[in-house]
C-alpha cells in the first residue's frame, strides 16, 4: 500500500486530465536539439519526473521510464502516459521562442516543478549562449538529492495527533458562477510591472494574492452589479512550506477561502485587503495545515481498500464539482538568477477544474506574469478585471489570447 504522501496518480483521468506546467518565452528561438540533450541529462537529478504509470493491486504507482521524455517542435497538445508521450507523465514542447513543460498535477505542483524548470533553463542557456553561470541555487546533475526532496515531507510531525484548528471556515455553497454555459477553455496571458503592483500592495496593506483576489471580486461586481451571489475565491497554499519543507516535489496544495458577499464594500481597497489578509493568515496557520494533512491521510487509508476504478470514479466526480467562483495561485518563481536576462516571459499554466476562472501568478524580471484560464469564451469578466487594473493605476500588456492547449492524459 502506498503512503498518504506519495503521488495519487488516479487523480488524473481522460475526463479530468489535471495537467499543469510552466511556459517560458526566451529572447531567442529555441534550439530543440540542445533542449532534448539537457532534458535527458537531468534524468539523473530529477528521476521522480521520468516515470510511467504501473498498476499495483488497487494502486497506480510511478515507476522509472527509460524511454526519452518527448520534446516536440509544436504547440499542439498530446496525451501524457500515451505512446506519443513515450508513456511519461511529463512532456516538453516548443515553438519559436516559447517552450513549455507540462506534467500531471497528480505527481507534483508549482512549487515542486519550478526547480526542475530552472535547472532545464540553466543547462540549456549555458550551452546555447556559451556563458558560465553561477550554479548556486540550481539543482544540477552530480549534486546530492536530499531526503527532504524525495522522502516523507512531514517526517517527525505528529500527523495522527493533530487537533481541529480554532478556525474552520465553512465553504460557501451558493456562490457566484461566471460560466456562460459553454465548455470551451480560453486563456489570457498578461504582463504587469512588478514595481506598480508591489507599491499598490504596500499602500493598501495587501499582498499579490490578496490584491488580485480583491480585483477579481471587484471585476465580478463591475461585470454583473445586480447579482446578490457571494463571490467565492480560493487561494492556493502549500502545506509543505507552511510546515517547514520547501524542498519536496510532492503535490500538497491546499486552499484558503475568501468570500466577498454582495454587501461587502470594496470601495476601500485597503480595508478589503486587510480583511482578506487576515482571513488568509487565520487559515494558513501550521495547525490548519497539520489538520488538513490528517484528513488527507485518513481519506487515503479509506480509499486504499477500494477497487481502483471506484477510486478513479470518486475522484473524477469530486474534481468535477465547482466549489468556488475563482482560484488564485502564486507559485514562488521570483528569480532565475543569472538566467533572468535571457527570459522574456514566465507563466505557470493550468486549466480550471473546480472554479470558472483560474488566475496563475508568476514573477520574474521585474514583472508579474498572469495566466488567466476560464471555462468559457466570453471576455466580459476579463475586460472587467483589466478595467480594475487600469483604475488602480497598474499598467498591463495582454501578450496573447488563445484556447487552452495543455496535454491531456490517456487512460491507464
Amino acid at each position: 500500500m502506498t503512503e498518504y504522501y506519495e503521488p495519487n496518480l488516479y487523480m488524473s483521468s481522460p475526463g479530468f486530465p489535471n495537467t499543469m506546467g510552466v511556459c517560458v518565452t526566451l529572447t531567442e528561438p529555441v534550439d530543440g536539439d540542445i533542449l532534448r540533450e539537457v532534458v535527458e541529462e537531468l534524468r539523473e537529478r530529477f528521476p521522480y519526473f521520468y516515470v510511467r504509470v504501473e498498476q499495483d493491486g488497487n494502486e497506480l504507482i510511478p515507476v522509472p521510464n527509460p524511454l526519452p521524455m518527448t520534446v516536440r517542435n509544436t504547440w499542439e497538445p498530446i496525451d501524457l502516459r500515451s505512446e506519443e508521450a513515450n508513456f511519461h507523465l511529463g512532456a516538453f514542447k516548443y515553438e519559436g521562442k516559447r517552450l513549455a513543460f507540462e506534467i500531471s498535477h497528480a505527481l507534483t505542483d508549482g512549487a515542486g516543478v519550478m526547480p526542475y524548470v530552472k535547472s532545464v533553463m540553466y543547462l540549456y542557456l549555458s550551452r546555447k549562449t556559451g556563458q558560465v553561470f553561477d550554479p548556486a541555487g540550481f539543482r544540477l546533475p552530480g549534486s546530492e538529492i536530499p531526503e527532504s526532496e524525495i522522502g516523507n515531507p512531514f517526517a517527525g510531525l505528529d500527523i495522527d495527533g493533530a487537533e481541529p484548528p480554532m478556525l474552520q471556515k465553512e465553504a460557501e455553497s451558493d456562490f457566484y458562477r461566471l460560466s456562460d454555459g459553454t465548455e470551451s477553455h480560453r486563456c489570457f496571458y498578461l504582463m504587469l510591472e512588478e514595481e506598480q503592483v508591489m507599491r499598490y500592495c504596500k499602500d493598501n496593506d495587501g499582498s499579490p494574492n490578496t490584491v488580485f483576489s480583491v480585483f477579481w471580486a471587484k471585476a465580478v461586481r463591475r461585470a454583473d452589479p445586480t447579482s446578490e451571489k457571494t463571490v467565492s475565491i480560493c487561494v492556493a497554499v502549500d502545506n509543505k512550506a507552511i510546515l517547514g519543507n520547501h524542498d519536496s516535489y510532492r503535490m500538497f496544495v491546499n486552499t484558503a477561502e475568501l468570500d466577498f458577499a454582495q454587501d461587502r464594500d470594496l470601495s476601500n481597497i485597503a480595508k478589503a485587503c486587510t480583511i482578506a489578509r487576515g482571513q488568509l493568515m487565520m487559515q494558513t496557520m501550521p495547525e490548519n495545515a497539520l489538520w488538513a494533512l490528517k484528513q488527507k491521510k485518513m481519506r487515503h487509508q479509506q480509499m486504499a481498500q477500494m477497487p481502483l476504478q471506484m477510486k478513479t470514479d470518486i475522484t473524477a466526480q469530486y474534481a468535477g464539482v465547482p466549489r468556488w467562483s475563482i482560484a488564485v495561485s502564486y507559485a514562488n518563481s521570483r528569480s532565475f538568477g543569472p538566467l533572468d536576462p535571457y527570459i522574456e516571459e514566465l507563466y505557470v499554466v493550468s486549466t480550471p477544474g473546480v472554479t470558472d476562472i483560474l488566475c496563475e501568478i508568476a514573477c520574474i524580471n521585474q514583472h508579474f506574469f498572469l495566466m488567466v484560464a476560464q471555462t468559457f469564451q466570453s471576455q466580459k469578466y476579463m475586460d472587467a478585471f483589466l478595467a480594475e487594473l487600469s483604475e488602480a493605476g497598474i499598467s498591463y500588456e495582454v501578450k496573447r489570447t488563445e484556447d487552452a492547449n495543455l496535454c491531456g492524459v490517456a487512460a491507464v
